[in-house]
């Protein structure tokens, strides 16, 4: 239904609605649709400007049923209602909404705008930093790159500023004193909708309340709000399923998170594909794939994504000085396991594990793939294990499996590599820290404490083994990848492959929530923003959006740099020798590490592993038991793959190497 084809309602048509109990104080100001009929208004009362559209369909129901489009039992104020609406007892009012084509309100309590709202934009969420210093202002275009620069670049004042300035801009573009229900959403069973625009075919059902906020929604990825939510202050993204009692105060929820199971969020925001359940967090920034899923479970101020925390973790903020204002940053992939626990302010470095209770403020962000545990009251560190865990492995394959936003815009930029420039550029200043910290001797009872940290002699070369491994197939990877690419013709070919490649990834990297980036690269778009050359939201979000397009080139620029200074370093080789071990690394890298995660996954099959299978047989039932249940390591999926996995770098190692041989 288009605005300015409503008309007056004809004599008949108002009689017709008086005759079915429905009554107004002044019926010029109710307009409808020139193909209107009053047959499905019944017991209604209208009062301020009405606009009414057709009402001719059947609408369809839960479990087969099928009622008349129309309006039933329903005080309604200052409402604009498109066509084949379906409005059924509302025990108080609707007012000041515009309600789009095909919507269905059924049983609810109160829908209503009141004076001027901006719908939850320009809240602002105490994140990290629970004393603050940190505060992201939540909009409904915000990113996981967006609420980055605001929260980590405190340092550059007029970057912030101006950023702040378009979100306050695009707030104030938003304030309306009508709130909108999108077309095709549907509410049931509801409480109380204050001030809360709802996108189009969103499903609320069974809420208790929410109060000025963002439900944004679409018909490829519809939004649901369930059961006995409470929400104040508040934006959820296309795709969110909040439900089974969740509270949310002052939080921004994006794309296909999952939230309930009474979980409580305050003053936190959290990015695509996070999974909230029973538990609680306060002032965290969720990253993309934050997940935490028991009752016991408290996150608080603290940087995460890709993290899973066990049962019973849980952080302290504070030192009992001068208040909640320590912090800790969790790399991409961390864990912690049932029961962990840090002291802040602490610093974890990618893809490793927490065990125990650890009060000594561990900085491992240049020690990746690690295992922590504490041994009275000590934190010991294994470096680099991780690596040639077969959970690391699933880890990296699972999260793009499990993206599951639909949205025709996935705002937040993922970028889901394992192995990366970011986390290589780690392991190469681990193994530096390594080898200056390895004992002379290999007496394995020793041990070496550096920065509140202990090693074993064992785990320090052993560590020293798994990052060797790491470096040598991350570059060998990138090299293969870029040779499968540009099928050489001869030495020389490779060689300008590597010696031409431009400089645009080198340097440090980040990982700005997802977005695995050079650092200079963020640097200029600072200064960008900083000069008013970006001077828009969208023109920043298509900025990074161009950053995230251009990953593998950045990736391949990085490695080559790193070939070259390899090379470089090898002056009693010809090139073809030096371009043949780098080859040779990568194979034998590839084949030691996947045999170590193969023997890993193999522990999951163990004696140890069938403890408790055949309960009421001999051994012979325990293992029948077993596989029926676990499957046998032979027909294991992942283990399945990871054999045909390194057969297929066997034969690209073998078909590459003889192709170097035999080039000229």
């Amino acid at each position: 239904m288009k605005d300015g084809k409503h008309i007056p309602l004809s004599k008949a048509q108002i009689d017709q609605l008086v005759f079915q109990n429905c009554q107004c104080d002044n019926w010029k100001q109710v307009l409808v649709s020139p193909d209107f009929k009053p047959d499905n208004i019944k017991n209604a009362t209208f009062s301020g400007k009405i606009k009414l559209g057709k009402f001719d369909k059947q609408v369809s129901f839960y479990g087969g049923v099928s009622k008349p489009a129309g309006i039933y039992n329903a005080f309604i104020h200052n409402c604009t209602i498109g066509d084949n609406v379906y409005i059924s007892n509302v025990t108080n009012h609707i007012a000041n909404y515009v309600i789009e084509d095909d919507c269905i309100i059924d049983h609810i309590d109160l829908l209503a705008l009141e004076g001027t709202t901006s719908f939850g934009n320009g809240i602002k969420a105490v994140v990290i930093n629970e004393a603050g210093g940190r505060e992201v202002t939540i909009f409904d275009h915000l990113t996981a790159q967006i609420a980055y620069i605001l929260a980590l670049y405190r340092d550059r004042t007029n970057v912030r500023q101006k950023i702040e300035k378009m979100i306050s801009q695009y707030t104030q573009s938003v304030k309306s004193d009508i709130g909108v229900v999108g077309k095709a959403a549907h509410l049931s069973n509801c409480g109380t909708i204050k001030n809360v625009k709802i996108g189009p075919a969103a499903i609320i059902g069974n809420i208790k309340r929410l109060e000025n906020g963002t439900i944004k929604s679409c018909p490829q990825d519809p939004t649901e709000v369930g059961a006995s939510v409470v929400a104040k202050d508040f934006i959820i993204a296309e795709g969110a399923k909040i439900s089974e009692g969740s509270i949310i105060l002052n939080c921004f929820i994006g794309q296909a998170t999952k939230m309930d199971r009474q979980f409580s969020a305050e003053n936190s925001i959290c990015f695509a594909n996070c999974g909230f359940h029973h538990g609680e967090i306060c002032s965290i920034f969720a990253g993309p794939y934050t997940v935490s899923h028991h009752k016991s479970t408290l996150l608080i101020a603290g940087l995460f994504s890709f993290f899973n925390a066990g049962s019973g973790t849980n952080e302290s903020n504070h030192m009992y000085k001068i208040g909640s204002v320590h912090e800790g940053i969790f790399e991409r992939g961390t864990k912690v396991t049932s029961d962990g626990y840090l002291s802040y302010p602490v610093w974890i470095g990618a893809f490793s594990v927490v065990i125990g209770r650890h009060y000594a403020h561990p900085q491992t962000s240049d020690l990746p793939f690690s295992y922590l545990y504490e041994e009275n009251d000590k934190t010991f560190i294994v470096p680099g294990i991780n690596l040639r865990t077969v959970g690391t492995v699933r880890d990296g394959e699972k999260w793009p499996k499990r993206d599951e936003r639909k949205a025709p815009d996935k705002s937040d930029l993922i970028i889901f590599d394992v192995l990366s420039p970011y986390t290589t550029q780690k392991i190469i200043k681990g193994l530096d820290i390594l080898l200056n910290l390895k004992p002379a001797e290999t007496n394995t009872s020793k041990v070496v404490v550096c920065n509140n940290l202990t090693f074993s002699a064992s785990a320090l070369h052993k560590g020293i083994e798994y990052y060797t491994m790491g470096i040598n197939k991350f570059l060998g990877d990138c090299l293969i990848e870029k040779l499968k690419a540009s099928s050489p013709k001869s030495i020389a070919d490779i060689e300008k492959l590597i010696e031409n490649t431009d400089s645009a990834g080198t340097g440090k990297w980040l990982d700005l929530s997802g977005l695995l980036v050079p650092e200079k690269h963020i640097n200029s778009l600072l200064n960008d923003i900083e000069t008013g050359k970006l001077n828009t939201i969208e023109s920043i979000i298509e900025k990074l959006k161009s950053l995230y397009n251009d990953y593998n080139k950045y990736k391949w620029s990085w490695a080559a740099e790193k070939i070259r200074n390899i090379m470089k370093n090898q002056k009693e080789l010809s090139n073809t020798e030096k371009i043949l071990k780098i080859v040779n690394d990568w194979a034998g890298a590839c084949k030691k590490l996947n045999s170590l995660i193969l023997n890993d996954a193999e522990k999951e099959f163990s004696e140890e592993s069938r403890l408790n299978y055949g309960i009421d047989g001999d051994g012979k039932t325990r293992d029948a038991d077993f596989d029926a249940v676990r499957g046998t390591f032979q027909t294991n999926s992942i283990v399945g793959e990871l054999k045909k996995q390194q057969e297929i770098t066997n034969q690209i190692a073998e078909e590459w190497i003889n192709k170097i041989k035999s080039l000229r």
